[in-house]
């Protein structure tokens, strides 16, 4: 198994969106080589070889290296937006939703490490238009965390003096996941999720934290 399909709990990034089995391998063994050697050092016949193709093969499936990136960047940041908006849609108030938000971004970006480091750090590699549509994605995932602190604020939850501030630090703090976690670490994407959560609710100045934020926590 590749570290990219690799997760901390032994799961499988399925890659569902990408047909078929030859453009997904491709994918994933971009992800590997971009993650280890950053985009810029990476050739197509690095891809190729780690997905055991030929380089003529990869161009039936994506027109350039920065395609591939972009089509990686795109499902990434899919998924992280597809993760804050159920958590911002959740029951509960704002500090069990936020407890919620954060925990399950971290829990990604433990688990899924090699993806998460490419979807974040990378962006600055792809050109003007696919960049600008990743862009409009990362203000929806900052939109939907800011809101849910606002609503804490307005409920009374939070006592927050700065939310775009505060915003970009608590997803900063959840991203930066990535670059550091080791699966073979004292700790699991779990207990990180839950470690982060009471963090943040400690930062946002929650009035109660809810046990959920700190069962896991060593």
């Amino acid at each position: 198994m590749s570290t990219a399909e690799e997760t901390a709990g032994g799961e499988v990034e399925p890659w569902e969106e990408v047909t078929p089995d030859a453009a997904r391998r491709l994918l994933v063994a971009a992800v590997e080589a971009f993650a280890e050697r950053g985009y810029h050092a990476t050739t197509t016949r690095d891809i190729a070889g780690r997905a055991g193709m030929s380089p003529a093969a990869l161009y039936i499936h994506y027109k350039t290296k920065e395609e591939l990136l972009h089509r990686i960047s795109r499902i990434g940041h899919d998924k992280a937006l597809d993760i804050l908006r159920t958590a911002a849609r959740g029951e509960g108030g704002a500090t069990e939703r936020l407890a919620d938000a954060v925990s399950s971004f971290v829990r990604w970006h433990a688990g899924r490490r090699t993806t998460a480091r490419v979807v974040q750090y990378e962006l600055d590699a792809l050109g003007p238009d696919a960049r600008a549509e990743i862009l409009a994605l990362r203000r929806q995932v900052d939109a939907e965390v800011r809101g849910i602190v606002e609503d804490g604020v307005a409920s009374g939850e939070f006592q927050v003096l700065d939310v775009h501030g505060t915003t970009l630090a608590v997803l900063s703090l959840c991203i930066d996941v990535a670059r550091w976690f080791n699966v073979n670490g004292p700790r699991t994407p779990e207990e990180v999720g839950a470690l982060y959560a009471d963090l943040v609710l400690r930062m946002v100045g929650a009035k109660q934290v809810p046990d959920a934020a700190q069962e896991d926590t060593p």
